[in-house]
């Protein structure tokens, strides 16, 4: 399906002119989540070290002072049995101190699952910041459109103006004929005074927006600036791509990694150590003084604990899984449901422009016919105000339909995240 879509001339743009896609990148810049990457990064940075610390040699220093009630004895007086033999016994207050150094060999993959668990997460977060800077396009759409449009209706409500003072002159040479009254005189002038008032207004609504479009892009946007207006280009709406949707697929790799670090936590380990240690007794439990040792080898560790809550961890993963799922089915439901609408409201207000102009000159005839009129003295000033005011609706409803035409383009690409 085609629709219409807008760009810019950017060889026509004058300096000082400003375009949405200007705002939309220095809108990106200036707002403050985006330092938010940057300390993602550090994060995972900071994370991926220590887990790939796991695999440098590991030391443990321990000691310990303690007294006993009793000691193992042999209860063999060998004096008796007439041998010269005396067998001493272990002292009941005890020391020692252990260094222990161990180095991992294999982990069962738990440090490999660990790290992938670290980069999809932060992968996920970062997603999460792509949606809430994408989100800043759509206020930027209602501002940039907003501006547009005062401007717009500013310059009609000026060219109004204009023409009711031409009316405030005709009026009042009409009187010095005898043609026309103060009556007829004061009519005109109540429509110049309400002139004023909407102009006011306008005015007011400009300024609000270009404040709140300066505090987003960062950057002072005065009452006289430019804004770039759409020209129209016919291009293909291709399918839904937004940013959401890099998130759900973050997510559920991020369940794929944790996964992988529950199957990691199934496995053994294997390691090697060695422990020098010094103390009172030392390996010799007869020794009843103070001596240092050594002892090495290899090690094989195995929390078969983890078996008991693996089927509980795996089906926590799934509902999880499950989530993120119908969490994507419902964002496109209604990105589709919004899609649809959108398209059929670019629709409305192109047909609506195709009578617009047919619309202008019909009440443009009829306020110069009551123009006339008023000069013969047929028709009252009051009656012509009527039919001015109808051209200067009908004309403000062309400004509002092409303003809102663009918006709802914009607004729709926004939706679809093509640009």
């Amino acid at each position: 399906m085609f629709f219409l879509s807008f760009g810019f001339l950017a060889c026509s743009a004058a300096f000082g002119q400003v375009s949405i896609e200007d705002c939309y990148d220095k809108a990106r810049a200036n707002y403050p989540l985006i330092k938010q990457y940057g300390l993602i990064e550090r994060a995972r940075g900071y994370n991926l070290s220590n887990v790939s610390k796991a695999w440098m040699p590991q030391a443990q220093l321990s000691a310990k002072a303690t007294y006993q009630s009793d000691v193992t004895s042999i209860p063999i007086d060998f004096s008796k049995l007439g041998m010269p033999v005396s067998i001493p016994s272990i002292d009941k207050d005890q020391y020692g101190a252990t260094l222990e150094i161990s180095q991992t060999i294999w982990d069962g993959g738990l440090t490999g699952a660990k790290r992938k668990g670290i980069r999809a997460k932060a992968e996920a977060e970062e997603r999460e910041v792509d949606v809430n800077l994408y989100a800043v396009r759509e206020r930027i759409n209602q501002l940039f459109f907003g501006i547009l449009l005062c401007n717009a209706m500013l310059e009609q409500n000026q060219l109004f103006q204009d023409e009711l003072q031409v009316n405030h002159n005709r009026i009042n040479n009409l009187m010095q004929g005898g043609l026309a009254n103060q009556a007829d005189l004061d009519a005109v002038r109540v429509e110049q005074l309400k002139a004023k008032q909407g102009f006011t207004q306008i005015s007011h609504s400009q300024k609000a927006y270009l404040e709140m479009l300066s505090a987003f892009i960062g950057e002072k946007l005065d009452e006289d600036v430019r804004l770039q207006k759409p020209v129209a280009q016919q291009v293909v709406v291709p399918d839904i791509n937004r940013p959401e949707l890099s998130l759900f697929d973050a997510n559920l790799k991020s369940l794929d990694a944790a996964k992988s670090e529950i199957d990691a936590g199934l496995m053994p380990k294997f390691g090697l150590f060695l422990t020098g240690g010094y103390g009172r007794p030392g390996l010799n439990m007869l020794e009843s003084e103070f001596s240092a040792y050594y002892i090495g080898g290899v090690r094989l560790t195995w929390n078969i604990g983890s078996f008991y809550t693996r089927k509980n961890s795996l089906n926590l993963l799934e509902s999880n899984r499950n989530a993120v799922q119908t969490q994507r089915e419902t964002f496109l439901f209604n990105t589709s449901l919004n899609k649809t609408g959108k398209e059929n409201e670019i629709d409305k207000y192109r047909e609506l422009l195709k009578t617009d102009d047919e619309i202008i000159a019909l009440r443009n005839s009829v306020r110069r016919a009551a123009e006339a009129k008023v000069e013969n003295g047929t028709l009252t000033a009051t009656d012509l105000m009527h039919e001015a005011n109808a051209e200067q609706l009908a004309r403000q409803d062309k400004i509002v339909h092409e303003i809102e035409w663009l918006q709802a383009i914009y607004n729709l690409k926004f939706i679809t995240n093509n640009w």
